[in-house]
């Protein structure tokens, strides 16, 4: 037991301790955003990244729109005493409790899933429980990988390629949000490599190999890796940057997989899913994504900027032929055309142009975004009673 007062801590977007009530509540306030429809089968899934950003969005809407049984694998951190657990630590609890509330047949792994183990645990799991995978959704972001063939391990890194690059940012070290400047060199070709080696497709391509030696690949499996495209106007950190080179080599991976032999003896099937702009952990930490998504929320309003949950329910009707899948000319699954509308961007790209006017403009927007960072922590929840103790040791949840 671990009750105590518990205030946020922060640097600028970095938070560094959870609220555990906080992080329930938001993950109870998307699931009760999600339509609920569980008529029909109830397929055997595998999440992997599901504790936070598009992953924990998957989970939610597979379990409560389609029913999914399976397992889901996150990297999380227990409380130590001195620091609270990682909000995706939290975040998992919270979305047990609401699988259970609602008779939903689903188990938790805390593991790196880089990992040659944690790829076993997994399998023995499913084989145990579950049978053959129908879904593989692969939602994985970290700051490095271990390649377990070789023991290197990679470190990525957020440059753009070819020639530095002076990107506006917000700034939030002030009492009001701000615009500052970062400057970033261009990455080396190591640098480079070895952002692919952590964000782009070996990981997932070793994955589905070890499904299909254990034989749990079921008929008609069907794999979905998240990538993003995103505006020109962060093209150049973006997706002309290292980050882009490791997108390409994951979409180059969906070809491969989609044309291997081990998906073609199941009828199955390998996508990357290019999902639309959201406030995440991973996406926060991007320079210039923040003032972005700023602006985009400026111009889109409430209603016209889609939350990961909407996009999710928008994936999980395509992979289980509820509608229509929408491919581009590429094969890829799209879900960013609200934020790629011709309209939109003109817009967005206006505000650009002047970041510091731009940002006048946009405080509502800038004032959002912080919000929502702050609530992928569990604070600023506005019905969470902040001021009393409050216990921070939450288990794991563990099935019988």
């Amino acid at each position: 037991m671990s009750l105590r007062p518990i205030e946020p801590k922060q640097r600028g977007f970095l938070i560094v301790n959870s609220h555990p009530e906080g992080a329930a509540q938001t993950v109870r306030r998307t699931w009760e955003a999600i339509p609920a429809r569980t008529d029909g089968r109830r397929p055997v899934a595998l999440v992997l990244g599901h504790s936070a950003g598009y992953g924990l969005a998957a989970l939610l809407a597979g379990l409560r729109r389609h029913g999914i049984r399976g397992v889901g694998v996150a990297y999380e951190t227990p409380d130590t005493g001195r620091r609270t657990a990682s909000a995706g630590w939290y975040r998992t609890a919270a979305a047990a409790r609401l699988a259970a509330e609602a008779g939903h047949d689903i188990r938790f792994v805390n593991a790196d899933a880089f990992s040659a183990e944690a790829k076993a645990e997994v399998a023995d799991l499913l084989e145990r429980h579950y049978g053959p995978v129908d879904h593989l959704v692969y939602s994985l972001a970290a700051p490095r990988r271990t390649d377990p063939a070789t023991g290197e391990t990679h470190h990525s890194v957020i440059k753009p390629l070819g020639a530095a690059y002076e990107a506006p940012a917000l700034d939030f070290s002030g009492a009001v949000p701000a615009v500052s400047r970062h400057r970033i060199e261009a990455g080396t070709e190591d640098e480079t490599r070895a952002t692919v080696g952590v964000m782009g497709g070996d990981d997932w391509a070793l994955w589905v190999r070890e499904l299909a030696a254990r034989r749990l690949l079921a008929q008609g499996f069907t794999t979905v890796a998240l990538t993003y495209v995103g505006s020109e106007v962060t093209a150049p950190v973006y997706r002309h940057g290292t980050i882009g080179a490791a997108k390409a080599h994951l979409e180059q991976t969906a070809r491969d997989l989609d044309a291997s032999p081990l998906l073609k003896e199941k009828d199955g099937r390998a996508f990357t899913v290019v999902a639309g702009a959201a406030v995440t952990q991973a996406s926060s930490a991007i320079p210039s994504i923040a003032l972005y998504t700023a602006f985009l929320r400026t111009v889109l309003g409430e209603r016209g900027f889609r939350s990961t949950a909407e996009q999710a329910c928008a994936l999980w009707d395509q992979l289980e032929g509820r509608t229509p899948l929408v491919l581009d000319e590429e094969g890829r699954i799209r879900l960013d055309g609200w934020e790629l509308d011709a309209r939109v961007q003109d817009r967005v790209r206006e505000l650009w142009a002047d970041p510091e006017r731009g940002l006048e403009a946009s405080r509502p927007g800038a004032d959002w975004f912080m919000g929502q960072v702050k609530g992928l922590y569990g604070w600023g929840v506005g019905d969470v009673a902040y001021g009393r103790p409050v216990e921070t040791d939450v288990p794991w949840p563990t099935r019988p």
